[in-house]
């Protein structure tokens, strides 16, 4: 999720030269709660299907879609040198003290949606969430100065 909304935020501000990508320690699949929030916040996802799908998340016509799915950090797809990891998971934050390549850590820890799966408020704390870091990828990119 937070790849999407910094995503969206750095296309609505008009920053140029940044490019969001998102690992963990372990690939499993994108929650499909997550996905079901990020849908009813709006976005057009397609899902392809398959053990861990590559989803196509689609938040402007101007704008190329996100591949989106779940794969460690270290990942092929990701960048080797030159980029910040922003740490969004508490177990990440734990697990991971150095990201090799990258040339800043900065921790911004969420509290897991899916402790709340299987249960009535599910998909309020899903939607919670979604809302929660929507804010605060549109506040950090508000204070980005692009010189424009």
């Amino acid at each position: 999720m937070s790849q999407i909304w910094a995503s969206v935020a750095v296309f609505c501000y008009g920053i140029d030269g940044v490019e969001m990508y998102s690992g963990g320690t372990e690939a499993t699949a994108f929650n499909p709660r997550a996905v079901a929030a990020m849908d009813r916040a709006g976005f057009r996802i397609q899902n392809p299907g398959g053990e861990n799908p590559h989803y196509l998340v689609v938040y402007s016509d101007q704008s190329a879609a996100l591949e989106c799915f779940s794969k460690t950090y270290d990942d092929p797809f990701n960048p080797k040198q030159h980029f910040a990891a922003v740490m969004t998971c508490s177990e990440a934050d734990k697990n991971c003290p150095l990201v090799a390549g990258a040339s800043d850590r900065i921790s911004i820890p969420y509290e897991d949606p899916k402790e709340a799966d299987g249960t009535p408020e599910e998909t309020a704390r899903y939607d919670e969430r979604c809302a929660q870091i929507a804010a605060e990828m549109f506040y950090v990119f508000s204070q980005v100065n692009t010189g424009k």
